[in-house]
């Protein structure tokens, strides 16, 4: 696995992503996508040749909608989506109201909330484009998710709060228990 072509092969020839791509996009949220770990995770079991899918503490959906930041239509969606494909963790984030629990400046899109995750091999995102085709978004490109790096992003980077957000995160989430190849790189330790 070498490109963005590569994983969104991958993704492609996975029944029960796609149909959870699928979902997602039945919903018809604008500018919606289906992020974080759902890719990583994929990408990191098969690199690992891991012949079973590693479990998911959540499936993240995310979309963009500033006419309406209710987090009520948030679980109304989850919802619908729970009707689709009941035992799945759904997630569903507007990122038009994010900015206020991250504490940050209004985001112009979801795939500028995406930028702002706390490491670049989670900062993906994949989605249908029309009924046949995904693409994917990659705001850090996709080198360390290949490379099974944990880095963080920029913005973790920049302010001190925020890198002690991100050490906590990745020390409790135990990734290196669950793909031994990753390599963590800690801020401030």
């Amino acid at each position: 696995m070498k490109t963005e072509y590569d994983i969104i092969q991958l993704i492609k020839q996975d029944e029960w992503m796609m149909k959870i791509i699928k979902a997602v996009h039945t919903l018809d949220l604008p500018d919606s996508w289906v992020c974080a770990g759902f890719i990583r995770t994929k990408v990191w079991d098969t690199l690992h040749r891991n012949k079973l899918r590693s479990n998911l503490a959540d499936i993240d959906v995310v979309y963009f909608d500033p006419d309406n930041i209710s987090e009520e239509n948030e679980k109304k969606y989850e919802q619908i989506l729970h009707g689709i494909m009941p035992v799945e963790p759904w997630s569903v984030k507007n990122q038009a109201r994010m900015h206020v629990i991250n504490g940050e400046e209004p985001y112009t899109s979801t795939i500028d909330a995406v930028s702002r995750f706390p490491e670049t091999a989670t900062s993906i995102a994949v989605r249908f484009i029309n009924d046949d085709e995904i693409i994917l978004a990659s705001p850090w490109g996709i080198d360390d998710l290949l490379t099974m790096q944990i880095k963080p992003t920029p913005f973790f980077i920049q302010k001190k709060e925020l890198s002690i957000i991100y050490n906590e995160r990745i020390h409790r989430k135990k990734w290196k228990d669950k793909w031994p190849m990753a390599e963590i790189h800690c801020l401030y330790p």
